[in-house]
């Protein structure tokens, strides 16, 4: 079964311009998560799909292949473009976020063995236990509820479960947050693009909601920590702060 992993990268981001191509460690940004992407066992190829010229170039002066697509509204599309046009054997497709230069590749390989080993699952995507009530309140922070096999119910920006009695608080955290990694069986990923925004998605702004309301089955594996996404200058310092003290 050939699986195929794909990084969605946009040169322009909005709080951290450039990210992708920020290089004070030596190295871009991207590369860190291609690296990452290329040593889950479980992916027979790595492939960035980009709209800008100059991450192509940094990709593949690195060694990595990249792939020019069209403007696209989502990195779901632009995957699907590389679907399409690039990859007619891949029978699974990985969503790997460009700026988690830290993922582990282990949980990419457990989310494609979501949709590898369950003939019923059309896509899955990863969750972790939320520990704080910050985060459980952020709406920034999607959480999922899932059903006891596994399956997606829903996602929010809304603390879900609500716990209406402070006498039925559980003594553990029943709160999931959502991990923006997706893997989909090609034909269900090719079907979705095709369909227009879902009312509860444009609610919410969540993607995903677009599956569940076409009746998609999302199986949703728990980690056990979540990759560190690069989001801000911030993120961006305390990233080459954690890789000079490695390299220390």
């Amino acid at each position: 079964m050939r699986t195929v992993g794909i990084i969605p990268a946009r040169l322009q981001s909005t709080r951290l311009p450039r990210k992708l191509l920020l290089d004070e460690t030596g190295r871009p940004l991207v590369q860190y998560t291609w690296e990452a992407a290329c040593k889950a066992e479980s992916l027979d190829e790595v492939i960035v799909a980009t709209d800008s010229p100059e991450i192509a170039a940094s990709v593949r002066a690195f060694g990595g292949r990249a792939e020019i697509t069209g403007e696209h509204p989502s990195g779901t599309d632009r995957i699907a473009e590389i679907a399409r046009r690039c990859c007619p054997e891949a029978e699974i497709l990985v969503n790997v976020q460009g700026d988690e230069p830290e993922i582990d590749p282990a949980q990419i390989d457990t989310l494609v063995a979501l949709v590898a080993n369950y003939t019923d699952s059309e896509m899955a995507t990863l969750a972790t236990p939320i520990p704080t009530i910050t985060d459980r309140d952020d709406p920034a922070c999607v959480k999922v509820v899932i059903a006891a096999d596994g399956r997606a119910l829903y996602f929010s920006r809304a603390p879900i479960p609500f716990v209406r009695d402070a006498a039925d608080s559980p003594s553990q955290s029943p709160w999931l947050l959502h991990l923006g990694i997706y893997a989909y069986r090609r034909e269900f990923l090719l079907q979705l693009t095709q369909l227009p925004p879902s009312r509860l998605e444009q609610l919410e702004k969540l993607e995903q909601l677009r599956a569940l309301e076409a009746g998609a089955l999302i199986r949703v594996g728990i980690v056990d920590h979540p990759a560190v996404g690069i989001d801000t200058p911030e993120d961006y310092a305390r990233f080459v702060q954690r890789e000079l003290d490695r390299a220390a």
